[in-house]
């Protein structure tokens, strides 16, 4: 990596200005439809603690805050009255803890609701209308994504595997594990079969053990199910035809079905040359959908990564797929656009790519069906749909707004992980960062 100061600086500032924005949008994506629908909006925020900046338009308030780890909009009614209150007043006798954490937060929410708020409160919206509030968040995330994605393919040339020739662009040195990779070669390390075959960078593979290559996958895939056998290799060298043979070795390899495997296959040590080339539309739809899959499992795997990250706290060795927060992701990003020998379309397209990647974490991992998570008050809503319909099915009377409130010691519980998620991600962020090779 370069010691160019003022370019790690652009990229950690490029990013962090990118997720500012990204946060203000995903409000954004509350504040409209919850305006269009009716109901009283009284702050929008991006930031949380101290208030820096603020100014009033009608009735709504909007600012910055002074910790800028995401943002907020006040919706006035968002949780109902007691079942059986009046509209507007709360029960102030409970006995238990969670019961008079909901009682609190019940009275807090109606504190300043007038009679002529009443009619614009907003657990009296449709269920359709209260998840289209809630999902306006997530989904400008992934249109977010989705946007940057479509916008670097289809403007910035790339290099795409699937376009790979057959002409070798690398020939390594030595043959180093795949869990080693990144790490130089040492005296230990045995020479590659493609070393010892004199290979060089463009020659062009035309066979395989008497079997003609069309693409470099096919040649992959004979590679790596030849074992340590012999190989006899035609190639085109300076528009000669050349032929040489040599054994191929075996070497822990990604498995071609689970990357996140290894298995012991054929290698011989070489690299294609893939042309960098724009991409259309389906190519990032396609790439959209092959993220969005890798995401979710990254989620669902949070749980176990967040004990890797933990460990790292005390000194284990950081693993890079390990979540980041946004203080880790910014240190990436000053990464990329200081790296050597990158150019300005490099940093444009690295720092585009790490924050499309992020949106898409964000919007996904906001549709977590658990509240204080937007993916909360969308399950909310959807039951609340559901259980109505089976009522008029049913011929009984329309059960109402669905109780948020009551899931309130559950959000409570789940905000208290998620804060201790984030100073764990920030701290080890500081001390032990995911580092690029």
């Amino acid at each position: 990596m370069s010691a160019t100061p003022w370019l790690y600086a652009l990229g950690v500032v490029v990013l962090l200005v990118g997720i500012a924005v990204s946060i203000a949008l995903h409000e954004l994506g509350h504040l409209v439809p919850a305006k269009l629908f009716g109901t009283k909006v009284t702050q929008y925020f991006i930031g949380f603690g101290r208030t820096v900046w603020s100014t009033r338009r009608g009735e709504t308030e909007y600012g910055v805050k002074a910790i800028p780890l995401g943002g907020f909009v006040k919706i006035v009614g968002m949780l109902p009255p007691h079942p059986g209150d009046d509209p507007g007043t709360v029960r102030q006798s409970n006995t238990g803890m969670f019961t008079q954490l909901v009682s609190d937060a019940r009275t807090a929410e109606y504190e300043h609701v007038t009679a002529a708020d009443e009619p614009r409160l907003f657990y009296k919206l449709p269920w359709w209308k209260k998840a289209i509030v809630m999902a306006g968040g997530p989904v400008v995330n992934l249109v977010i994504a989705f946007v940057l994605f479509a916008a670097l393919f289809m403007t910035i040339p790339s290099q795409n595997v699937e376009n790979a020739t057959t002409t070798v662009e690398t020939v390594s040195d030595c043959a180093i594990p795949a869990d080693e990779a990144g790490r130089k070669c040492t005296d230990e390390d045995p020479v590659t079969p493609a070393k010892q075959a004199d290979l060089q960078p463009g020659d062009e593979i035309t066979s395989f053990n008497g079997t003609p290559i069309t693409s470099w996958d096919q040649l992959t895939t004979l590679i790596r199910s030849n074992g340590n056998n012999a190989a006899t290799i035609e190639y085109v060298r300076d528009g000669v035809d050349q032929t040489v043979t040599v054994n191929t070795s075996v070497q822990p390899r990604p498995s071609q079905g689970d990357p996140d495997k290894t298995e012991r296959v054929g290698f011989l040590g070489v690299s294609p040359v893939i042309p960098a080339q724009r991409e259309d539309l389906g190519f990032a739809v396609a790439t959209m959908g092959d993220m969005t899959v890798t995401t979710v499992k990254a989620i669902g795997s949070l749980p176990e990564k967040m004990v890797e990250v933990t460990k790292a706290a005390f000194g284990a060795e950081r693993g890079q797929d390990t979540p980041m927060s946004p203080v880790g992701a910014s240190r990436v990003a000053g990464e990329l656009t200081s790296a050597d020998g990158a150019t300005w379309t490099d940093r444009v397209f690295s720092v585009g790519m790490l924050l499309a990647g992020l949106n898409l974490f964000i919007g996904l991992f906001n549709l977590i069906p658990l509240l204080p998570l937007d993916g909360g008050h969308i399950a909310g809503a959807l039951w609340e749909g559901l259980r109505n319909a089976i009522a008029r099915l049913r011929r009984r009377p329309v059960p109402g707004p669905v109780d948020v409130a009551k899931m309130l010691p559950v959000a409570y519980a789940v905000g208290a992980v998620l804060l201790v998620m984030g100073v764990i991600l920030v701290y080890v962020d500081i001390v032990n960062p995911v580092r690029l090779t």
